[in-house]
């Protein structure tokens, strides 16, 4: 029988703020003191970061640290890819949310002839390329490698040669570029977005179900909806960022906290509407910085909490595969 597999990223060089890399230990604690054998319960592997960065200077600054995130892409790329060829199921761990385009990577990498939907629950759209982000914090550019989308139309820097050559690498990674189609791709919770990742949104027509549609139609109509949009896909990968939560009732301890979201069951909800659908694949949880955190280690708490039911979901999934 398929066993779900963990698997931890501690690479925190895309984020604009430090701490990230202590979020997967967060959640160990949290672990501990809700007398969880989650961390003893499922096999883990960790993949190698670039974290030393950091403490070098920055060479492109339209894509900070593209170099190391490069090689993090790749990390992440073959563990994931080498999970779903044992036949198991990843969940992935990981600091900062720019190598989740690594982690698109490596389910296309193990399924290349498989049509691939993604399920983005977070703040932000993280749509952008070195072409237009106005921080160039990768973080904030993953979908955009799996798109192959540079969304020149609406730049606003220049990247240098350096930067792109990078780029270009991570976008092709596998050879399978784009990994996915727009029309794939659905957000929950998105609304803190540029005007360039707006207007790819509208040109793209990309579907952002919102805190309030979902509350106004109920989680599991908003999700049946999207389901109906990817009923073509063959397989689905659940991408959760704690910053899609409320970050006032919820707590501050992510990298870019945004009021007005998700409450934890929600988000809960959400989730395991998904994997009733039997195609989800892959599941990721991001974002999770305790030293941001204004609540001692709320926001790790909680991830754990919604992280050990989605598990117990996935299990009763694969029980019947």
């Amino acid at each position: 029988m398929k066993q779900i597999k963990v698997i931890e990223n501690r690479s925190e060089i895309g984020a604009g703020t430090r701490g990230a890399s202590l979020g997967i230990d967060a959640l160990k604690v949290a672990s501990l003191n809700q007398k969880s054998d989650f961390f003893n319960r499922y096999s883990s592997l960790k993949v190698k970061d670039r974290n030393e960065l950091l403490f070098q200077s920055v060479k492109t600054p339209t894509a900070i640290r593209i170099e190391g995130i490069r090689e993090v892409y790749e990390n992440v790329a073959n563990a994931v890819q080498g999970v779903l060829k044992e036949e198991n199921f990843p969940i992935v761990l990981a600091a900062d949310h720019a190598s989740a385009g690594g982690t698109i990577a490596g389910i296309k990498m193990a399924y290349p002839n498989k049509r691939l939907g993604v399920i983005w629950i977070d703040a932000h759209g993280d749509l952008h390329s070195p072409y237009t982000s106005p921080t160039g914090n990768v973080h904030g550019m993953p979908l955009a490698t799996a798109l192959n989308e540079d969304n020149v139309a609406n730049k606003v820097k220049e990247p240098s040669e350096e930067a792109l050559k990078h780029w270009n690498a991570m976008k092709e990674l596998g050879g399978l570029s784009p990994k996915i189609e727009a029309e794939d791709l659905i957000f929950f919770g998105v609304r803190d977005t540029e005007s360039p990742e707006d207007s790819l949104m509208k040109k793209k027509g990309i579907k952002n179900y919102t805190v309030a549609e979902c509350r106004k139609k109920g989680m599991k109509q908003a999700v049946e909806e999207a389901l109906n949009q990817l009923k073509d896909c063959d397989m689905l990968y659940i991408s959760f960022d704690v910053d899609s939560m409320d970050s006032e009732k919820v707590s501050k301890g992510t990298g870019t906290p945004v009021p007005n979201g998700f409450m934890p069951d929600e988000a809960l909800t959400i989730i395991k509407t998904l994997l009733e659908s039997n195609k989800v694949s892959c599941f990721e949880m991001v974002e999770v910085n305790p030293t941001l955190d204004n609540k001692a280690n709320a926001m790790a708490e909680t991830a754990f909490e919604i992280l050990n039911e989605t598990a117990v979901s996935i299990e009763k999934q694969l029980e019947h595969e």
